[in-house]
């Protein structure tokens, strides 16, 4: 009887290690062994180009060292949701879910941390630091969640599968250009999708943008504070963002508005369907005109786009150029809608 009790006690645990043991599919193990040896042949394209665009060879050994595909990453990106047909979601749970009291607590604190930073660096570059709060807050939560995969493992793979190839090969020997400007290996950790750092930038974005903010030589974007609000700052700055502005400000709309009058009949070159869901521009004054009264102050004279985010009836809000800015880190009405609102909340 004892000797059936510890058979059946062994039993999981004998049923455990044959598992183990059992040999993986010679099919499977063939087919991740191609899949591994494609991947490593692409690597040598990705590293002749590199060469070719003046990356020292120290870096490319650097960087590719024992790089293997990443079928994570695939499975991430695969997974990611496209546009859905029809009308979009409701504003108010993104809201919600991104200028939450955590969020907005936290932004103050780091209002606070950063008061002797803020100021030079509102001077320098023309970006209220509430807008550079709000989006490292967006972003990765005061750098609480920044990524951990290895950048170059993930950028690689992202190329080689196909989908987007030209993009992220492009920024695999971005990134390689990061090394040969000094950046240690170490710190290429990020996002499955090769963003990286407090403001989450890609490696081609990390070349133009990033900045110095302290002047200890080493532009680290992922550890310092000064280097990562001087980066952002200079982001804004570069694509036009406009000293003195407002991002835009809440409206309320008289009764029987005529909404199809203001209709907008341009198509944007880039993210035509965040901007289709903008009316005309026009000024101030004239939206004050129709009977659209702005609740913040904002100068007569702007040109504004008005935006209903949920339909009639809901949230109205008129929109300056600077939000089209915000537009240029994120192409989403509502990333960047909560950007401003959550900058707004920081600062009061």
């Amino acid at each position: 009887m004892k000797l059936l009790r510890a058979i059946r006690f062994h039993i999981p645990l004998i049923a455990a290690l044959a598992a183990l043991l059992t040999p993986i599919p010679v099919a499977t193990a063939q087919v991740e062994m191609d899949e591994q040896q494609a991947f490593l042949g692409y690597l040598q394209l990705l590293a002749a180009r590199a060469r070719s665009e003046g990356v020292s060879e120290v870096t490319i050994a650097r960087v590719t060292q024992g790089l293997t595909f990443n079928p994570r990453v695939i499975a991430l990106d695969r997974s990611q949701p496209g546009s859905t047909p029809g009308s979009p979601p409701a504003f108010r749970p993104y809201y919600r879910d991104h200028v939450d009291a955590a969020r907005i607590s936290g932004g103050r604190g780091a209002i606070v941390q950063s008061r002797d930073l803020l100021p030079q660096i509102e001077r320098q570059y023309g970006v209220p630091g509430k807008i550079l709060i709000a989006i490292w807050g967006h972003e990765t939560n005061y750098g609480r969640y920044k990524g951990d995969f290895d950048l170059a493992r993930s950028l690689a793979t992202l190329a080689f599968e196909g989908r987007r190839r030209d993009l992220f090969a492009d920024e695999f020997i971005a990134l390689m250009k990061m090394v040969d400007r000094g950046v240690p290996r170490s710190r290429l950790v990020g996002s499955w999708a090769g963003a990286f750092g407090n403001p989450q930038f890609l490696p081609s974005v990390y070349l133009r943008v990033a900045r110095d903010g302290d002047g200890d030589g080493d532009i680290d974007i992922w550890n310092d504070r000064a280097d990562t609000l001087a980066s952002i700052a200079n982001y804004f700055r570069d694509a036009g963002w406009r000293s003195g502005e407002p991002w835009g400000v809440r409206a309320s709309l008289p009764a029987g508005f005529n909404r199809g009058a203001i209709a907008t009949k341009l198509s944007a070159p880039s993210c035509p369907q965040v901007h289709a869901r903008h009316s005309q521009w026009k000024t101030v004054a004239e939206w004050r005109a129709l009977g659209v009264v702005p609740q913040a102050p904002i100068a007569d004279s702007t040109m504004a786009t008005l935006f209903e985010p949920d339909g009639q009836g809901d949230w109205a809000f008129l929109l300056t150029g600077n939000y089209r800015v915000i537009l240029q880190y994120n192409c989403s009405n509502y990333y960047a809608l909560s950007v401003g609102l959550l900058a707004d909340e920081i600062a009061r």
